[in-house]
């Protein structure tokens, strides 16, 4: 029985494929290289880079937003009640949430931002930092302590247009620094009043004793 379609014999000199592959390899040499040399040289990461969430503890209001948002449940929330005495003589109690606890587990974080999208009051920032591998899979939950330091690593807001609205994160910080400045500020006559009545009633018992009967 014949062969419809007979084996062809192959075209070429002997060795022609391995001269191709060569000639791929010496083009490739020439080349400038794009390896990336990590960790000698660290890669340039845009500014919203989606690395490690950072925590601004005094905008929290412990409002359980983030916690209940979160797809994974891996935002750990801890608070209790404390008695505000009022703002003016004459008013109302009030009682206000503290924090006790605010942690996340990056071992269940699939970083979808819908924690720092959700916050109403601006508590949670994305900072680009990535390198926090951990051998102990527990070192991935991250306290409020270790949250709070990566804030540190959050970039400035990009400039915004002359005559813009200033940028509702700086205008967060810079209003509870004002506000802590303003509560030293206030302190420190009290201090200062309480030490220069004790010292002027010892001069004026020192004089007594030194005065004629």
């Amino acid at each position: 029985m014949a062969l419809d379609n007979p084996p062809q014999k192959k075209s070429g000199w002997p060795g022609s494929g391995l001269a191709k592959g060569l000639a791929v390899t010496l083009r490739t040499m020439t080349r400038k290289t794009q390896t990336a040399q990590y960790p000698d040289v660290l890669p340039e990461l845009p500014p919203r880079s989606r690395g490690v969430i950072g925590l601004f503890e005094e905008n929290c209001t412990v409002c359980m937003l983030c916690a209940r948002e979160c797809p994974d449940w891996c935002i750990y929330i801890d608070s209790h009640k404390e008695t505000v005495p009022p703002a003016a003589p004459g008013g109302r109690e009030r009682s206000q949430n503290v924090l006790d606890r605010f942690a996340i587990d990056f071992s269940l974080c699939m970083y979808c931002g819908i924690c720092i999208e959700v916050c109403p009051f601006d508590a949670l920032f994305w900072s680009p930092e990535f390198e926090y591998a951990e051998t102990d899979i527990h070192e991935l939950t991250h306290e409020r302590d270790k949250l709070r330091e990566w804030m540190w690593t959050v970039p400035a807001p990009p400039a915004l247009d002359p005559g813009a609205e200033e940028p509702k994160e700086v205008a967060a910080a810079r209003k509870t620094a004002d506000k802590l400045l303003a509560q030293h500020a206030a302190e420190a006559p009290e201090a200062s009043g309480a030490t220069g009545t004790t010292g002027a009633s010892g001069a004026s018992g020192a004089a007594g004793e030194g005065a004629p009967s």
